[in-house]
């Protein structure tokens, strides 16, 4: 098949070009059944629960939340005023921004997905081997007793980055021996912090993909190893997924309404799809038709987009169409997107877009200029979603399409902030001045 002439903007993607997407297959309706609903959701946000005295006792941090992990949800109408700017564009509705950078223990979104399915998997060990009641306080998990019973199994899991970090600390903390093999896109203060927790690093010339192929090769010859698998876990996914009913309290306290002449905008940044698919599957069970999510990709690692796109899914790497999948977006440098998902996403996504670096550096020092938050660069690819809806055809016509255009002056746009709180300061600075520099030299853009 010539994909190119089937799928004209397949060209744009080729040649880096930045796009914008709308999913011809999204639906209002009620969409293609998967194993996983609300009953499941509400059992894994359960199991948090019960381990909510353990994270609090074993991680100070998280006392003042009472052992949960949550992020603030604010108002970023300072970073809304300069994206109208900068792109000369009117976003009706207000801007908000879910700091999933400051969630505690991890510092990213992965603190969500990864630490929950090492949680998952430490209470099944501890249950089939009698060691613990459901009905137990789960502080006890942090005694001498149960660190030297997780420390006869092991951990391993496939990451550019973040995953690995949320599982290697948390791995850690409970006992287990840990391996994270990284992928070349890694960076290296993430690797280090790996490292000064005990955790083994295995690092690999190649991308994420083979990482993840490795880890799971390895982790089949020894029966006491548990892998953590990025592209296909129901656990990450529901880890993830439990975050709408939070999200949902948040905007309640903040007497946000989201319903038929008030439309929630969702802009996630994504890599192999792990995260954004398991928020934005929450989302439309709580919200269904009234929230609009969209993913964001680096224009050199579109893999969700070229999945859903071509329909080919897990199918397809970026690499088979020319597209080098090099980008300083570490924690979306995913060549290969994950099957599982993208078919779950396949009629739920309103649609998806990408982004260039040099604007998501921009963006980054823009954001720390006007509203003082700080985000790793990947963090940045949902803040440019509201600029794409309303600026580009596409986007006008998904709003027309849907009756959204009268109530837009309604909306709330949220954007995703996936990691970024424990950026060592050097290296956040040098990100911020990229930023700045990049601004000034795209004054006259």
């Amino acid at each position: 098949m010539d994909w190119v002439k089937e799928f004209p903007l397949l060209n744009s993607m080729i040649l880096g070009d930045e796009v914008f997407w709308v999913n011809p297959h999204y639906t209002d309706k009620k969409v293609n059944q998967v194993p996983l609903g609300q009953k499941e959701i509400d059992d894994a946000e359960a199991r948090l629960l019960r381990f909510a005295p353990y994270l609090a006792k074993a991680f100070p941090v998280t006392k003042a939340q009472k052992g949960l992990i949550e992020s603030p949800l604010v108002f970023i109408l300072q970073m809304q005023k300069f994206l109208e700017d900068w792109f000369m564009v009117n976003i009706p509705g207000k801007l908000l921004v879910k700091e999933d950078n400051l969630l505690p223990i991890a510092g990213s979104i992965k603190a969500r997905g990864g630490i929950y399915e090492v949680l998952k998997h430490s209470e099944d060990l501890a249950l089939e081997n009698q060691l613990l009641a459901m009905q137990d306080d789960y502080s006890v998990l942090s005694s001498s007793y149960f660190k030297e019973f997780f420390a006869h199994y092991s951990i391993a899991v496939g990451s550019t980055g973040n995953l690995g970090l949320s599982i290697g600390i948390m791995s850690s903390k409970l006992g287990y021996q840990v391996c994270v093999h990284m992928s070349a896109d890694a960076k290296q203060w993430k690797k280090d912090m790996l490292r000064s927790q005990g955790v083994q690093v295995l690092e690999y010339d190649s991308d994420y993909s083979r990482a993840v192929e490795e880890g799971r090769k390895i982790a089949q010859g020894d029966p006491n190893c548990y892998f953590i698998d990025d592209e296909n876990s129901e656990d990450l996914f529901l880890g993830y997924a439990v975050a709408a009913s939070g999200l949902k309290e948040q905007l309640e306290d903040m007497n946000v309404s989201v319903d038929k002449d008030h439309p929630l905008f969702v802009y996630l940044p994504c890599g192999v799809g792990g995260g954004p698919g398991g928020i934005a599957f929450g989302l439309k069970l709580i919200f269904g038709e009234y929230v609009h999510c969209f993913f964001a990709e680096p224009t050199h690692s579109p893999c969700m987009l070229l999945g859903l796109l071509t329909g080919l899914h897990n199918q397809a790497a970026v690499q088979d169409f020319g597209i080098d999948n090099q980008t300083e977006a570490d924690g979306l440098a995913v060549g290969r997107p994950s099957g599982f998902v993208s078919r779950i996403m396949k009629n739920r996504l309103s649609g998806s877009y990408t982004v260039q670096d040099d604007v998501l550096y921009i963006l980054l020092s823009a954001l720390n200029e006007s509203e003082h938050v700080q985000l790793e660069p990947s963090a940045l690819a949902g803040m440019v979603g509201p600029v794409r809806l309303m600026q580009t055809k596409l986007g006008q016509d998904y709003l027309s399409t849907h009756n959204l255009m009268g109530k837009m002056k309604n909306a709330t746009h949220i954007v995703w902030a996936t990691g970024g709180s424990l950026v060592p300061r050097e290296i956040m600075a040098e990100y911020i001045e990229k930023g700045n520099r990049l601004t000034q030299q795209n004054k006259n853009h």
